[in-house]
């Protein structure tokens, strides 16, 4: 038996003195502090460091097989467990084959086992034509499905329209697992100008609010022909959720998530040429960024992933032409402290960020039966940190495969001290 106890453990009644009892890789007993249980047991003392469930992040792009010079299970589960971080999901692309058919899917699994320290999920892929593939994907163990309504930048992972979506539905409501979508409407994008541009503003610009309400709007046309579970992934504007809510109090089956870098970032604060702030859809101005903290208090967005998306640096680096530049944010290790730093700073409990991070994600992914919350008969998936201690991110520490980050320089709170999968340590700073 391995207990660990603290004197600040997140439990779903709150914070208090508790010890944990771990046999067989779950949680058999949540006991007083002082209860050390029998004389065998092996002891960590947290001591005043809060221990709470291990982040579940549904939203990781690893890439391998195919480009794992991108990123791979070996680099990104490590940095994922040096985040806190104990489940992954991992997106269908930019791996070589894409997730869009059970041998695809078997290929990835093979590649993961052995090289992943923390837990690995499975997200398969919806794109023109495969729609025979996607039962065999369910069979197979996908814990939710993705799509883009807008090209992905891959020729392998082609963007589907809202007839492909009419026809995909009917298959898909069978299951009962969420579609993941990228929504914004290709048609509300603006074209690159000429010869690109080192301005973000352009970029913003390019990338309009309006395609991501014109998408929504359309998912909620297909949900009101056909309900199934739909899941909007990185929200970047507050401004389409009342088109959310109607939809909700419709009874329809719509969740949203959001990400650390809107949360974080403001477009005022991007630097022309600074290409690794780079996403789509794009950080937006801090109205924005505030507004999408409000609707995560009220309830409108349903939990926080990183859609962490890696590149090697020759992607990134187009001498700062936003339009050439591979888009994507590398934010693994970094999505519990940036999510931290955010709500410390609003004055919002640890606890409401435990659900966005760990019990909401648990809850979309269908793992909520044994993660996401420290209870007895769960995983003992742990994190140990210290919510008041602050650092200044070095990307020399991160364990990414590539490091170029936006929060290089920045100061963060909440130091990750110790991560456990099935009460085995796999992180200690």
């Amino acid at each position: 038996m391995t207990i660990i106890r603290s004197t600040r453990v997140m439990t779903p009644e709150g914070i208090r003195a508790a010890s944990l009892h771990i046999e067989q890789g779950r949680i058999a007993r949540v006991s007083a502090w002082s209860d050390l249980g029998n004389d065998g047991a092996s002891v960590h003392d947290a001591g005043e460091h809060l221990v709470m469930p291990g982040v579940i992040d549904t939203h990781v792009h690893v890439n391998e097989p195919g480009r794992t010079e991108w990123e791979g299970f070996a680099t990104a589960t490590r940095a994922a467990a040096a985040g806190g971080i104990t489940t992954m999901l991992d997106m269908p692309l930019n791996a070589v084959p894409a997730t869009t058919s059970a041998h695809a899917l078997a290929e990835k699994r093979g590649y993961a086992r052995g090289q992943s320290v923390v837990n690995v999920e499975f997200i398969g892929g919806v794109v023109p034509g495969n729609v025979g593939e996607l039962e065999g994907l369910y069979d197979a163990g996908v814990r939710a499905f993705k799509c883009f309504l807008t090209p992905s930048g891959v020729e392998e992972f082609q963007h589907v329209t809202e007839t492909d979506l009419h026809v995909a539905f009917p298959v898909l409501a069978r299951f009962g697992v969420p579609l993941m979508v990228h929504a914004e409407d290709p048609q509300r994008l603006l074209p690159a100008p000429a010869g690109g541009s080192r301005r973000y503003t352009d970029y913003l610009a390019s990338r309009p609010q309006e395609a991501e309400a014109s998408a929504i709007a359309m998912l909620i046309r297909c949900l009101e022909a056909c309900p199934t579970p739909v899941h909007i992934v990185h929200l970047s504007s507050a401004r389409s959720l009342s088109q959310v809510r109607a939809a909700r109090e419709a009874g329809l089956p719509i969740t949203v998530e959001t990400c650390p870098h809107y949360l974080t970032f403001a477009a005022h604060e991007i630097p022309d040429g600074a290409v690794e702030y780079k996403c789509a859809p794009p950080l937006r101005e801090s109205v924005e960024r505030e507004a999408l903290w409000t609707a995560l208090v009220g309830g409108d967005i349903d939990l926080i992933a990183s859609d962490h998306s890696p590149c090697p640096p020759e992607l990134k680096d187009t001498s700062g032409d936003f339009f050439g530049a591979w888009g994507g944010i590398a934010s693994l290790q970094l999505s519990l402290p940036a999510v931290w730093t955010g709500a410390r700073a609003r004055g919002i409990p640890v606890a409401r960020m435990v659900d966005w991070m760990c019990a909401a994600p648990a809850r979309l992914a269908g793992l909520d039966y044994r993660k996401g919350v420290i209870a007895v008969g769960f995983d003992a998936d742990l994190v140990i940190w210290n919510p008041d201690a602050s650092f200044i991110v070095d990307p020399d520490r991160l364990l990414h495969r590539h490091r170029l980050t936006p929060y290089a320089g920045r100061e963060l709170f909440g130091r990750v001290v110790s991560t456990f999968v099935a009460g085995e340590r796999v992180f200690a700073s």
